[in-house]
């Protein structure tokens, strides 16, 4: 970890590997691949994606993309010899950037980013020469545009083009450095050309890293949880597409773009947004609810589990994977943090909408069936899951908070009467011994442990709590990797890792939990492949899918500290404070109406609590560590 709140990787010679990140604008994604070969020379590949240039069929997966990985296509010459770079460090902080040594007296930096807002992924390159004497050198650009076939694009022919801002020969005096750039940018045949900025497009991009690091700040005594922290809230962020449907945030990974998905984002990602208070993640995520709204309908027939292609189309293939659960849990919590009334009394539709849905689906155990799980089938869900019935339980209970910022109390008491006779029927139909440990059943013929038996300690059901963590963190689940996903399997997956984290903080299991995290956050931020949580493995190979990293922004938020959204201006808590800690902060928060700060910090055997907003307002609690703490910033 440096000073200037970056990750760098210094080169040890000898030591060849490799590694790859995406980053993310509105109007693009770029894949970097990166390293160094057993001679320590530089391994570079771009994967450029365009979301908006759709091809056919316009599918999930129909975003343009072009690989740049000829070597050949941008020459440094430095006399007539051919710079080859053998870098020394990779610097990692919303942007790449490479420092290299090369085969002459020029040393090499490099920094790639993406434009925040417009279709183009950019490389800035200086050449410095460490010298004594004056270096002639020669940029050849050697590619051409590429032109698409029209008959594949949804909007006719694209231009791809990779344009260097300058060519030619030049001469670098000693200590003196020499910058150009490059431009991978795409468009449709019908659109001019746009004289690019860089310099420009590189502040825009700081200016956005800078706003991650500047809002909801986590401040604690472990300096790489705090850096994980930030840069999970880069990645879920910068991972939203201004679509012809709107904003709409993706996944990302080569493969998910100008589209939503019922789990990602109206579960994972979009309860977290207020709390950073960046305008395009609300804005994302009350369109994606404004899209799943599209598909209420009397009968009742589910509405997908994702809307794609910037909103034109849809994808239904796992059938009911317990979506309507994760909407009405994602929009219930969203609309109490969010506090916008109006825009409440809007989703509330929907919300209801879901939630009669799910009634509509109860079994005559009094548990709630679904098609499958967000796992499509990967591995068996059978009818009824743990999954869909816990999302559902903790959505009546946000449901019942919202109905009473609505004036609908009525409403409010039959939910929370829905929610306790709910949580009986989970205890009843999925509590079980299984390998062992007496926790829960992931489906009715279930034998073998699974990640997501994590999930009741995440909603609140604590009943099975210390078998469950026990099952959780012994060698059926636990690996060097995370949680499997099936006792026996090598699957792993982040999200049902991220889960159990933060079910067995917000429960009070901090102490068994925070070695298991410290290691997490130092492995993804520091170890093979960093900076940011992945989706999984096998599949995949680790993409930096977004939700992911908003997944661990919540473990901190709703586990850590454990704030759950009561109302429009309030909500509760469980700050367990680590043992070996003395506090713990998170400052600038945006949510419930107000910016404000909270700190955690002992007091004999309490813990003391600060809440202290923009407006000069302090609210202290002391917590004795038992039930909830009640905060109300309005009063």
């Amino acid at each position: 970890m440096s000073s200037d709140n970056s990750i760098q990787w210094s080169v040890k010679p000898d030591k060849a590997h490799n590694d790859h990140i995406e980053m993310s604008g509105l109007q693009v994604s770029t894949i970097v691949r990166y390293g160094v070969d057993s001679v320590g020379e530089l391994n570079l590949t771009r994967k450029v994606v365009f979301p908006m240039l759709r091809t056919i069929p316009n599918n999930t997966h129909a975003s343009l993309i072009i690989n740049f990985k000829d070597k050949n296509a941008l020459q440094i010459l430095a006399g007539n010899t051919v710079l080859k770079e053998f870098p020394f460090s990779f610097k990692l902080k919303g942007k790449l950037t490479i420092e290299s040594k090369t085969n002459t007296d020029l040393q090499q930096s490099r920094v790639i980013f993406p434009s925040v807002n417009k279709a183009a992924a950019l490389e800035i390159i200086t050449l410095s020469n460490k010298g004594q004497k004056p270096v002639d050198i020669e940029i050849k650009k050697n590619s051409t545009a590429i032109e698409t076939d029209p008959a594949k694009g949804v909007y006719g022919k694209y231009i791809i083009s990779m344009e260097t801002s300058k060519t030619g020969k030049f001469t670098i005096a000693p200590g003196k450095e020499f910058s150009f750039s490059v431009v991978y940018s795409g468009r449709k045949q019908c659109e001019e050309p746009y004289s690019f900025s860089v310099e420009y497009e590189l502040a825009k991009r700081e200016v956005f890293v800078n706003e991650m690091f500047h809002n909801l700040i986590l401040e604690t005594p472990n300096d790489t949880l705090n850096r994980e922290f930030a840069f999970a809230k880069i990645r879920c962020t910068e991972s939203i597409y201004d679509t012809k449907g709107g904003l709409m945030h993706g996944p990302g990974g080569e493969a998910y773009y100008a589209a939503i998905w019922a789990n990602d984002q109206a579960e994972y990602a979009n309860p977290f947004f207020p709390f950073l208070g960046n305008l395009n993640g609300n804005e994302s995520a009350i369109n994606a609810y404004r899209h799943f709204a599209r598909f209420m309908n009397p009968e009742y027939r589910q509405i997908p589990s994702s809307i794609i292609a910037e909103g034109t189309d849809i994808w239904n293939g796992a059938g009911d994977r317990g979506d309507m659960a994760m909407i009405a849990y994602g929009a219930s919590r969203f609309s109490l943090a969010n506090g916008n009334k109006e825009i409440a009394a809007e989703l509330w539709k929907l919300i209801t909408w879901c939630l009669e849905y799910l009634e509509r689906k109860k079994t005559p155990e009094g548990v709630i069936a679904s098609d499958n799980d967000e796992l499509e089938g990967r591995f068996y869900a059978g009818k009824v899951n743990l999954s869909t019935n816990a999302l559902a339980y903790s959505a009546y209970l946000s449901s019942a908070n919202l109905a009473i910022e609505l004036g609908e109390k009525e409403t409010a008491d039959s939910y929370r009467k829905k929610a306790a006779e709910l949580r009986f029927a989970i205890e009843r139909y999925f509590g079980a011994n299984v390998q062992g440990f007496d926790t829960y059943k992931y489906h009715k013929d279930n034998d073998k442990l699974r990640a997501w038996i994590c999930i009741p300690l995440v909603m609140g059901i604590t009943e099975r709590k210390e078998q469950t963590i026990k099952a959780l963190f012994s060698d059926y689940l636990w690996t060097t990797n995370g949680i499997l996903t099936e006792s026996g399997s090598t699957t792993f997956w982040d999200r049902s890792t991220l889960y159990a984290f933060r079910g067995l903080l917000s429960s009070g299991a901090t102490d068994e939990c925070m070695k298991y995290l410290n290691y997490y956050s130092t492995t993804r931020l520091l170890g093979e492949h960093v900076p940011y949580p992945v989706e999984a493995w096998p599949e995949g190979g680790q993409r930096h899918l977004a939700a992911e990293s908003a997944l661990y922004c919540r473990v901190i938020t709703e586990g850590l500290f454990g704030i759950e959204p009561a109302g429009f201006n309030k909500f509760t808590m469980t700050p367990w404070i680590p043992k070996d800690w003395n506090f713990m902060k998170l400052k600038n928060i945006h949510a419930f109406n107000h910016n404000f700060s909270i700190e955690a910090k002992r007091k004999g055997k309490d813990i003391e609590i600060r809440i202290e907003g923009s407006d000069n307002k302090v609210i202290t609690k002391t917590w004795d560590g038992k039930g909830k703490v009640e905060i109300n910033l309005e009063g």
